[in-house]
């Protein structure tokens, strides 16, 4: 059963994805934080298989807490979630390992196009 790691500094965002991520019948949410330091400690001491991470967060941001996960022995698939889609961080992030880059604003649902495949 894949794990789920949520880190978004809005509370609102971080119910509606496990609201969205409910739907999957197997998938396990191991956590969430809005806060980048927590989501790092989460993320390395949890070992989930995804993080869905926002760029901005609470004591720092998630590029850095990409950068640092990806680092890990056996790294999480990193979607990046965010309401600030420029090409600037999307190659920002791609570059720093994200697997995905997604605008909250128009592609919100395509976190289950990702997940689905893995919740078999």
């Amino acid at each position: 059963m894949p794990k789920i790691y949520i880190a978004d500094d809005s509370e609102e965002v971080r119910q509606r994805l496990i609201d969205l991520v409910s739907v999957l019948p197997e998938v396990e949410l191991v956590g969430q934080t809005g806060d980048a330091r927590a989501a790092i400690a989460d993320i390395q001491k949890l070992q989930p298989d995804v993080a869905i991470l926002d760029l901005r967060l609470v004591n720092g941001n998630g590029i850095e807490v990409l950068e640092i996960v990806k680092l890990l022995k056996v790294p999480p698939l990193v979607i990046m979630l965010t309401a600030f889609p420029t090409q600037q961080y999307r190659r920002r992030c791609i570059s720093a390992g994200a697997d995905y880059f997604f605008d909250k604003t128009s592609e919100f649902e395509r976190i289950l196009d990702v997940l689905k495949p893995i919740s078999v």
